[in-house]
């Protein structure tokens, strides 16, 4: 009986890198400013679609809103911290879903549309980002929400001010085997 358990567990330990989740990475939202009440959560993962991004809001004011990474993750002098939109290779300002890399920003993800009563939710997968470890990657920059809704124009979209906020975190891939958290 002890070789069957050491042969179980043997096979186990042999299949665990097998078992690791996908990288996925966490991005908490805060309103930037000091009476503001909007939070929310993105979550990340690589797939091999490309990077599946889902969030949710609430307490946001109704309507569009530009949403897109921005190049740094701090938001640190309300939002500014975050530095403009995630551009590594200079492309005109579009709609990354729609348009691609070529005709658009890394981080231009449009607009989120926010409902009466506050909350709005998305669901993209962005062919060529990755959370990290690729030409593109969205690890260690940030998600902003602005003011207004982004007009796709030249060079940022016109979409004013930084109401929201969230830095962009990876999360540590945890084995089926790993108990801890």
């Amino acid at each position: 009986m002890q070789n069957v358990k050491t042969l179980f567990l043997a096979s186990a330990l042999a299949l665990a890198p097998l078992a690791v989740s996908a990288e996925t990475g966490r991005a908490i939202i805060k309103g930037t400013g000091p009476d503001s009440n909007i939070e929310g959560e993105v979550t990340l993962t690589d797939t091999q679609s490309g990077l599946l991004i889902q969030g949710s809001l609430k307490s946001a004011p109704p309507g569009l809103h530009g949403f897109h990474i921005h190049e740094f993750g701090s938001c640190d002098d309300k939002g500014n911290a975050a530095g403009s939109h995630y551009n590594p290779t200079g492309a005109p300002h579009g709609h990354l879903v729609t348009d691609g890399l070529t005709k658009a920003h890394a981080g231009d993800l449009g607009n989120i549309k926010i409902a009466e009563d506050g909350t709005g939710s998305w669901l993209y997968t962005l062919p060529d980002l990755k959370l990290s470890g690729a030409t593109y990657t969205a690890a260690g920059r940030a998600f902003i929400m602005h003011e207004n809704a982004d007009d796709f124009g030249q060079p940022t979209g016109n979409a004013g001010g930084r109401i929201a906020c969230g830095a962009i975190l990876t999360i540590k891939p945890q084995t089926a085997l790993d108990s801890s958290s």
